[in-house]
């Protein structure tokens, strides 16, 4: 006997809490990864990006793996600079957008 998605849906009730926070997660992993990949394609090593910046090796991994939240927003700039680029923060609501930074 198939069932179908709405019999499923009442059977196997989705938290919502829980889904937003996989995806949250899921953002935090791509974001770390493309951190990691700039790091990587400029040739340093966490230990050099870190020496250049100015923080511990275990702030720029704690970078890597998303923990945006605790990073001071200069340490972020300075990493960014550091693999060849700048940083760019943006106001957004609804279609407006305003570079603030």
């Amino acid at each position: 006997m198939s069932l179908s998605l709405e019999d499923l849906e009442k059977r196997y009730p989705v938290d919502e809490r829980l889904v937003r926070a996989a995806e949250d997660q899921m953002r935090a992993e791509v974001r770390a990864y493309r951190l990691r990949e700039l790091r990587e394609r400029a040739g340093l090593t966490q230990a050099q990006l870190a020496e250049r910046i100015g923080v511990g090796q275990r702030q720029v991994s704690k970078i890597e793996h998303g923990d945006l939240d605790s990073a001071k927003l200069g340490t972020i700039r300075r990493y960014l600079q550091a693999v060849g680029g700048d940083l760019a923060v943006e106001y957004v609501a609804g279609d407006q957008r305003v570079r603030v930074a």
